[in-house]
C-alpha cells in the first residue's frame, strides 16, 4: 500500500497539494480530543481535561463555543445542502478539530471542513463496512492492530510487500484505507487524538511502488483527517525506497516531520509490550 514507484506516475502529471483559504443546543466541551471529546460545564472558574494537561479559563471555553457557533451558522447559510448529524455540517465535535487544525480561523476552517464534508459524501465514508473490504482486506496488506501502542494509540500496520498495484484495484485500496483509519479513530480511548501509522517496508520491491496511491494518502490526511496521525514509522525500509521518499517528502511539507526510519527492534522495544506487538514484528 505504503510504496513509491517513479516509473508510473510523472512529477509533471501530479498537481500540488490545494493551499485552502478557501445555532442550536448549548456547548460542553473543551478542546482536547476531537472525536472523542470530554465534557465540561461553561461555568466553571477553570476547566481541566485528563488531570495534569493544560487548564483552559471560562473565557477560553467561550470563545471556542463562539467560534464553533460561527462555524456551524457559516455552513449552513452557504452550504445547507451538506449532510447534518455525526460527521456532518453540525457536528460540533468535527468542528472543534477543523478549528483546531486552521488555529481558530472561522474562514479557512468553514471551507475546509466543508469540502471534507463533501469529500466524505462523495466517496461514501459513511457506507464502508468490514463487508464492502473484505476482498482488498483478505490481502493483508493492512488491518488495524487488535491492541494500542504504550501511549494508547490506536494503531494502523501497512505491508508494503503486500500492495500489488498492477493486480490490485486503486479505489478498492483507498476505501480499505480509509476504513481503516474510520475505525482507528472510532477506538480512540479519552484523553488521546491520534493514530500510530507503521508501514512495514521489510520486502519492498519496485513492483510494490505506487505514487497514484500515496498522493491519495497525502490528500486524505492533509484534507480530509487533519493532525489525526500522531507519528508514522517506517519500519526496515531498504535503499531502493529512498529515490520514491526523496519525491515523496516535498509533498508532505511539516508533515514530514511525523516520520520516522527505523528498525523493527525499535517497534518491539518502544511503542509495544512484549504482549501487545504485532505478530510481524515479534522476535
Amino acid at each position: 500500500m505504503m510504496a513509491l514507484n517513479v516509473a508510473r506516475v510523472s512529477l509533471g502529471s501530479l498537481t500540488p497539494m490545494p493551499q485552502l483559504l478557501t445555532r442550536t443546543q448549548p456547548l460542553h466541551i473543551l478542546p482536547q480530543v476531537g472525536f472523542g471529546i470530554h465534557r465540561i460545564s461553561l461555568r466553571a472558574k477553570h476547566c481541566r481535561c485528563n488531570a495534569g494537561r493544560q487548564k483552559y479559563t471560562s473565557s477560553a471555553v467561550d470563545e471556542y463555543h463562539k467560534s464553533i457557533l460561527e462555524v456551524k451558522e457559516r455552513l449552513e447559510r452557504e452550504h445547507g445542502n451538506l449532510p447534518i448529524g455525526k460527521n456532518g455540517r453540525d457536528d460540533e465535535e468535527m468542528i472543534l478539530w477543523f478549528l483546531k487544525d486552521r488555529k481558530f480561523n472561522v474562514d479557512h476552517t468553514a471551507c475546509k471542513l466543508a469540502n471534507a464534508i463533501a469529500w466524505r459524501k462523495e466517496f461514501g465514508v459513511d457506507n464502508l463496512t468490514e463487508e464492502s473490504i473484505r476482498n482488498i482486506a483478505s490481502t493483508g496488506k493492512a488491518y488495524l492492530h487488535e491492541f494500542p501502542d504504550v501511549k494508547g494509540r490506536p494503531v494502523v500496520v501497512v505491508v508494503a510487500a503486500k500492495h500489488l498495484p498492477s493486480k490490485h484495484d486503486l479505489l478498492e485500496s483507498e476505501k480499505l484505507c480509509v476504513y481503516l483509519f474510520e475505525k482507528a479513530l472510532s477506538q480512540l480511548p479519552p484523553g488521546e487524538e491520534k493514530i500510530l501509522g507503521i508501514f512495514d517496508l521489510r520486502g519492498f520491491t519496485l513492483q510494490n511502488g505506487d505514487l497514484t496511491f500515496i498522493k491519495f494518502l497525502i490528500d486524505v490526511f492533509y484534507n480530509y483527517y487533519p493532525k489525526r496521525l500522531g507519528q508514522v514509522l517506517f519500519v526496515d525500509a531498504p535503499l531502493i525506497f529512498q529515490p520514491g521518499w526523496n519525491i515523496v517528502k516535498p509533498w508532505l511539507k511539516s508533515y514530514a516531520n511525523l516520520v520516522r526510519f527505523c528498525s523493527a527492534d525499535v517497534v518491539r522495544e518502544e511503542y509495544f509490550t512484549a504482549e501487545t506487538v504485532p505478530l510481524d514484528f515479534r522476535a
